[in-house]
């Protein structure tokens, strides 16, 4: 076993800093956006695939979101020991070649007449795995390619590109299902994970040092993450905040539908304008997010971004039928506008304050936490549905939601203006 040893990349003296003149980063950047608007085009032909070309049950349906979510709870952690062994940049390549090549195969098979719902459950949950490998290398990339500094703006960037692929994604992915058919639209995505595979060949990185460490059995490895975590008081209270949120997020997301059309009569024009206006409020925030992170601090932003916009949240279970469905939207974009702030803040400081030679592991840690309530929170958002009603089991899912700030609001962080830089081994 080795561990990777790397300095930061270092800004020349007398320059001011900025991510327009990194190369590497830029690269990153491009390629990613255009990985995630590949993503969320078959975001929308996933489930019309099934629907429409295979008649699948709602039930069948329901379990292409379970098979999407799965290998984060069952892959996350050995996913995190193999970003820590292997170059992070090489592996995000071989994720996304193998990515490209699961959606390709989609149209193919259709072509050939050999494509059934085993088979699209197949792609997707072996998308599922390669698409956290990705996610762990990729979160522990960044602070290889920029400034410490910078981490807030970086992350801050791709975020945006989330967003925005977010907020016409699901429009293109339409067009393109009238136009070519459902199987066809998966193309799109194969080509943008090929983008995305070329960008990170053209990255120019110098290699890793590695230095040798002693083996240890493979269970303290896989929990060498975790361990890290519960060293770090703030680590713990954002890892506690996020999980929190992620379990009620989810519980609404998945009565969300079923309420804009059952409870308040919206129509399809009605409903992609309420999740447009939701990423407009992530785009907004997302530009501002590094200059807001400097001018309130890099410790306060992390618990302001979780408190302030919670009354907006109230808007959705008073949402009413007609153009008041779009204060859904309004208390969806106030969440959005939360999300990419919190997000942007607490990743830069898991970046910094961790070791380059854990930081799969820890990044690995988050996920399986975070991303494994998920399929928790649906169930739950379902069954609150059944028992409350709608709007009631809504009422519970918003409150729980705004009720996650508490975990940092009483943290520590609550007493600093900024985050503590890391401690020197």
């Amino acid at each position: 076993m080795s561990q990777q040893v790397e300095q930061p990349p270092a800004v020349e003296a007398g320059t001011t800093p900025s991510l327009w003149r990194s190369r590497n980063f830029l690269l990153l950047w491009g390629g990613q956006t255009v990985s995630e608007l590949g993503t969320r085009i078959t975001g929308v032909a996933v489930p019309l695939l099934a629907a429409d070309t295979l008649h699948a049950s709602v039930f069948q349906i329901s379990l292409l979101t379970v098979l999407a979510w799965l290998p984060y709870l069952l892959f996350s952690l050995p996913a995190g020991i193999v970003a820590d062994r292997l170059d992070q940049r090489r592996l995000m390549i071989g994720c996304d070649l193998g990515r490209a090549a699961l959606m390709l195969s989609l149209p193919v098979a259709a072509l050939v007449g050999h494509l059934t719902l085993p088979f699209l459950y197949a792609v997707v949950g072996l998308g599922g795995v390669l698409t956290v490998l990705f996610t762990v290398a990729y979160k522990s990339l960044l602070p290889r390619l920029v400034p410490a500094d910078l981490l807030a703006d970086g992350n801050a960037k791709l975020t945006i590109s989330q967003d925005a692929a977010e907020l016409v994604g699901p429009t293109i992915s339409g067009a393109l299902i009238g136009l070519v058919g459902a199987a066809r639209t998966f193309l799109s995505n194969g080509f943008a994970f090929l983008v995305s595979a070329l960008t990170l060949i053209l990255i120019r990185q110098a290699p890793l040092r590695r230095e040798p460490t002693p083996r240890v059995p493979l269970r303290v490895e896989l929990t060498d993450g975790l361990a890290f975590i519960r060293r770090q008081p703030l680590l713990v209270s954002i890892l506690a905040c996020t999980t929190w949120s992620n379990f009620w997020v989810m519980a609404s997301g998945s009565i969300e539908v079923t309420f804009l059309v059952r409870e308040l009569h919206a129509n399809p024009t009605q409903v992609g304008l309420v999740f447009s206006l939701s990423a407009v409020g992530g785009l907004v925030v997302g530009t501002l997010a590094a200059r807001l992170s400097a001018w309130l601090g890099s410790a306060r932003v992390i618990w302001v971004a979780m408190t302030a916009p919670g009354p907006f949240y109230l808007f959705m279970p008073l949402a009413q039928p007609g153009w008041g469905v779009l204060l859904y939207g309004v208390g969806l974009a106030a969440f959005s506008a939360n999300a990419v702030l919190f997000n942007v803040a607490a990743m830069s400081y898991r970046q910094r304050i961790t070791p380059s030679a854990i930081l799969g592991r820890v990044n690995a840690a988050f996920l399986w936490i975070c991303f494994g309530v998920i399929p928790l929170g649906a169930l739950t958002g379902g069954a609150l549905g059944t028992a409350l009603g709608l709007r009631g089991a809504l009422w519970v899912c918003v409150l729980g939601t705004w009720a996650a700030c508490l975990f940092v609001v009483c943290s520590p962080l609550r007493r600093m203006r900024d985050t503590p830089p890391p401690v020197s081994s």
